[in-house]
């Protein structure tokens, strides 16, 4: 279907009945100005009365625009000169004084009506002008502030209704949207929204694409109106082409977000798979080399030395398992597949069994527990996995001859666990990320073991469990690590 080139609108019958109160306003002010200048006369005894009916012309033009500002004119010259001027009641019988008085009269009315009619003209085409450019002030704002396309599609629609003071109909996928909603839109509109692809009227709408070089962004519809100063319409397509331009924006936005989480996925994978095969490789060694000797020379070993590669074996397959644990457990967290039993928990027995665990890796660091009963909410295995994993972490950071510490205490209805150590501690920089997936702060060595995942997790478990971890700096030097969960008298 054909467009036909914008054009002005035709006027519609808002602006014929406006037209109509104009004249007959103006009519209304003349008689009036009769009936004022019929009892200046009676008072004064003079016909000299043109600035009534000039002030009359005036007003009209102030208050309803040049057209019916012309007619008063026209309609007080008449009145003028058969009402007052002399001999009254009568045309005829002119002295070049009257002529001239008469003529003067009538173009200073025209001058009058044709300068106020324009300035008022100008004032409410500025004062349309100006609610225009507020509206597509306040569309942009909205706009930059919008990231979903369908959000900016939607506010689109509603501000090119506002500011065409009119209906409009956004076409997209096939699918029709109106602003107000339901507002009827001819078949002869609709047809055009769904294959437009430039700029045009017809039926008394203006239809055109978002943008020309982005047809699949859809196309919009208004209903034109005479009541629109000119210019506004200009100011529409303005609107129109910002509306494009964000959701535009808001697609690049998203292109951008999905080649970032692309990108960073890449990352994670790359660094887990750097560090599983570094952190894998070690124990996986010791075990190898343990086994090797004891098959080799295990009948010429001292029973010490065997019952040490053993344990070796042992502890290295026991870290094996942590990390597949941890694996496992990071996979579930996220997942949200993670099972959560909460019970009455006793933190002591909880943090004895960690200590068991792990008493060969101490070596010669000193382990220090509080032996006070105190119960949480939680469960009893979570909490042994994110209590171990601190004191590992402790462990695997702090040199022979340090101290780690494990207490806790009451601190209303919730439970403080605190993990604390003197070893080298953590830059201030650093602290509020050695929760984050395979974060190794830059200051540490380069060759300490660990996949990086161990305090990620603790964090996950401790929330799965409607607890939480921090991490702060310990004065004197060292690390806190502080674990906090619901007591367990908690209802």
């Amino acid at each position: 279907m054909s467009l036909t080139q914008p054009k002005s609108p035709p006027p519609s019958r808002h602006d014929a009945r406006s037209g109509r109160i104009g004249y007959a306003a103006a009519f209304g002010m003349v008689l009036a100005s009769t009936a004022v200048a019929e009892l200046l006369n009676r008072l004064l005894q003079t016909n000299r009365l043109s600035p009534v009916f000039l002030a009359a012309v005036l007003i009209t033009a102030v208050t309803f625009g040049s057209g019916p500002a012309y007619f008063a004119a026209l309609l007080a010259f008449g009145i003028y000169n058969f009402y007052l001027v002399e001999p009254r009641f009568t045309l005829g019988e002119f002295t070049a004084e009257d002529i001239l008085l008469l003529t003067i009269f009538l173009a200073v009315a025209m001058l009058t009506g044709r300068l106020a009619g324009r300035v008022r003209d100008q004032a409410a085409s500025a004062q349309a002008r100006a609610r225009t450019t507020q509206a597509l002030f306040e569309a942009s704002r909205e706009f930059s502030g919008l990231n979903e396309e369908e959000f900016i599609r939607s506010g689109l629609l509603k501000h090119v209704s506002e500011v065409a003071g009119a209906p409009a109909a956004l076409w997209r996928d096939g699918a029709c949207r109106t602003s107000p909603e339901g507002a009827a839109v001819p078949s002869a509109v609709r047809e055009a929204l769904a294959g437009a692809t430039a700029a045009g009227s017809i039926a008394g709408w203006r239809v055109r694409p978002l943008m020309v070089d982005q047809p699949e962004l859809g196309n919009l519809a208004w209903r034109e109106t005479g009541a629109r100063t000119r210019g506004e319409d200009p100011l529409v397509d303005v609107l129109v082409d910002v509306g494009a331009a964000a959701i535009i924006r808001a697609r690049l936005g998203a292109a951008e977000a999905e080649v970032r989480a692309m990108a960073e996925t890449e990352r994670l994978r790359n660094a887990l798979l750097s560090s599983i095969s570094h952190d894998l490789r070690t124990p996986l060694a010791s075990i190898l080399a343990s086994v090797s000797s004891l098959r080799e020379f295990g009948d010429r070993f001292e029973p010490a030395v065997t019952e040490d590669l053993l344990s070796t074996i042992q502890e290295e397959a026991e870290r094996l398992n942590q990390f597949v644990a941890n694996l496992l457990h990071m996979t579930r967290l996220e997942g949200g597949g993670l099972g959560v039993t909460a019970v009455r928990t006793d933190v002591r027995e909880v943090a004895g069994r960690v200590v068991d665990r792990l008493r060969r890796r101490v070596g010669r660091r000193s382990l220090i527990i509080a032996q006070d009963r105190l119960d949480v909410r939680a469960d009893p295995i979570l909490l042994e996995q994110a209590l171990g994993n601190v004191v590992e972490n402790a462990i695997r950071f702090t040199p022979d001859g340090s101290t780690i510490e494990l207490d806790w205490r009451r601190d209303g209805e919730r439970v403080l666990l605190e993990i604390a150590d003197d070893g080298p501690g953590v830059p201030p920089e650093d602290l509020c990320r050695i929760f984050e997936k395979f974060y190794r702060s830059p200051a540490l060595s380069a060759n300490l073991q660990g996949t990086g995942l161990g305090l990620s997790i603790v964090r996950g478990l401790m929330e799965s469990m409607d607890g939480g971890a921090e991490a702060r700096a310990r004065e004197g030097g060292g690390l806190i690590v502080s674990l906090h969960l619901p007591a367990g008298d908690e209802t």
